[in-house]
């Protein structure tokens, strides 16, 4: 399976979990000149951006794993750019990863979500 495919029935799996753990998705894949959001959504009191990463194989690590520094001051980059150029947003904020592994066949072997996994730049 090639990885855009990968990362995209990645990005399908998580909006249907987060839609079942009443998470209201405002979009998905929201792009600026900083990067880009997987999810951007609202749950109780939090407005949430999601960053979604999806691996087949775990021999070079978890899919969590894989989050670079970079990334991350990408993603909190990004995050602050979504919140100033949008209106009637819940004041706290948050980044979560969702970690999905995955067999051969596209089944879900493990999904996990990681509230406030992108705090700063440790």
């Amino acid at each position: 399976m090639k990885s855009s495919e990968l990362g995209r029935i990645g990005e399908i799996t998580a909006v249907d979990y987060l839609k079942h753990h009443k998470f209201h998705i405002r979009e998905t894949n929201f792009r600026c000149h900083f990067g880009e959001i997987d999810i951007i959504a609202e749950y109780k009191k939090y407005l949430v951006f999601v960053e979604v990463r999806t691996r087949c194989d775990i021999s070079y690590g978890t899919p969590e794993e894989s989050i670079t520094r970079i990334k991350k001051k990408r993603l909190i980059r990004s995050a602050q750019y979504y919140i100033q150029t949008h209106r009637n947003l819940p004041l706290q904020w948050r980044i979560d990863v969702i970690a999905i592994e995955m067999l051969p066949d596209a089944t879900v072997s493990r999904i996990e979500l990681i509230e406030n996994a992108v705090s700063g730049l440790s």
